[in-house]
C-alpha cells in the first residue's frame, strides 16, 4: 500500500494516496503532495454588483469581478451551485492564471469594479489561488472579497486575512449535529466568523432550509451570538428553493419574516434574501 499524505486545509484531513482526490474534489496527492487541482482553472466568470454576492454594507453600488473555480468541502443537500461546487476537475474550464484575473479587474476599474470575489463554489479549499491572485490585486489597488462556507484550518486564514477586503461568511446551521449532517464542523466556523471580524468587513448569510436554518429558537441565539461579536454585522437570511438533493417546498414568506424578526432583536442589520 503507498504511503498516504494528510491534506491540512480543512477539518477534514483527508489523507490520500498517490493519485487520490480529496473529497472535495478540488485537491488531490500529485507526487506525494496534496496540491490544488483547481488552481487557475475557473468555469464562471462574472461582472456583478457588490450587493449580489451579497453584501449590503461594503461598497455599496459598485461592482465586483466575481471567480468561480470548482469544488466544495460541504455536501449540503440544498446546495443553490451544485453544478459548480459538486464538481471536480473533469469539469470544463478555462484557464486564467492569478495575473490576468487582476488585469482584468483593473481593466473593469471604469466600469466601477473594485476588485474581485472569489465565489460560486468553496475558495479556501483552492486557497494557493486566492492567495497568490490577493497579492497582484492590492498591488494593483483593488479589493478582494471571499464567498465562503468558512470551513478552513486556522494555518490558511493566517496566510489569507492580511489580503482579504470582505467576507460573506455562510453560517448554514446553529448546531454541531446540523453541521455533521452537512459534512463540515460547527466550530470551525465560528472560529473563521470570530477571526474574520477582527481583520475584515464580515457579512454573514444563513439559508432558511428546511430543517437547517428555519428554526426561530436557533436564529435567536444564532443572532445573539453573531452581536456579541458586533451588533453591526450584517445577517442575510435567504429563502431556500428547492435545489441538487432536497425537493423540499420553497420557505414560506412568513417563515422568513419571523427569522427576521427575531434577528433584529440583537442584530442592527438584518436583510431578507431571494423574496
Amino acid at each position: 500500500m503507498s504511503e498516504k499524505t494528510v491534506c491540512p486545509v480543512c477539518p477534514h484531513h483527508c489523507a490520500l494516496a498517490e493519485g487520490q482526490t480529496g473529497r472535495c474534489r478540488a485537491r488531490g496527492n500529485r507526487g506525494g503532495n496534496v496540491v490544488s487541482l483547481s488552481y487557475g482553472r475557473v468555469n464562471s466568470v462574472a461582472l456583478d454588483p457588490v450587493e449580489k454576492k451579497p453584501f449590503a454594507r461594503w461598497q455599496s453600488g459598485k461592482f465586483i469581478l466575481s471567480v468561480g473555480t470548482f469544488g466544495c468541502n460541504l455536501s449540503c443537500a440544498f446546495c443553490q451551485n451544485a453544478t459548480i461546487s459538486q464538481v471536480g476537475a473533469e469539469t470544463e474550464t478555462e484557464s486564467l492564471p492569478p495575473e490576468r484575473l487582476a488585469g482584468m479587474a483593473a481593466e473593469l476599474a471604469p466600469r466601477g469594479n473594485v476588485g474581485a470575489a472569489f465565489t460560486y463554489n468553496e475558495p479556501l479549499i483552492g486557497w494557493e489561488y486566492v492567495y497568490d491572485a490577493a497579492k497582484l490585486l492590492h498591488e494593483a489597488g483593488l479589493l478582494v472579497a471571499l464567498v465562503t462556507n468558512g470551513t478552513a484550518e486556522l494555518a490558511i486564514l493566517e496566510k489569507l486575512l492580511p489580503y482579504v477586503d470582505a467576507m460573506n461568511i455562510d453560517l448554514k446551521t446553529w448546531s454541531a449535529e446540523g453541521y455533521k449532517k452537512l459534512g463540515g464542523d460547527f466550530e470551525t466556523v465560528r472560529r473563521t466568523i470570530s477571526l474574520a471580524a477582527k481583520s475584515c468587513h464580515v457579512e454573514i448569510t444563513t439559508l432558511a432550509a428546511p430543517g437547517f436554518g428555519d428554526d426561530a429558537e436557533a436564529m435567536d441565539e444564532e443572532a445573539a451570538w453573531l452581536a456579541s461579536i458586533s451588533e453591526e454585522m450584517p445577517l442575510h437570511i435567504s429563502r431556500y428553493f428547492p435545489r441538487w438533493k432536497m425537493s423540499e417546498p420553497m420557505t414560506p414568506l412568513a417563515t422568513i419574516e419571523i427569522l427576521c424578526a427575531t434577528a433584529k432583536k440583537h442584530l442592527k442589520y438584518v436583510y431578507a434574501g431571494n423574496c
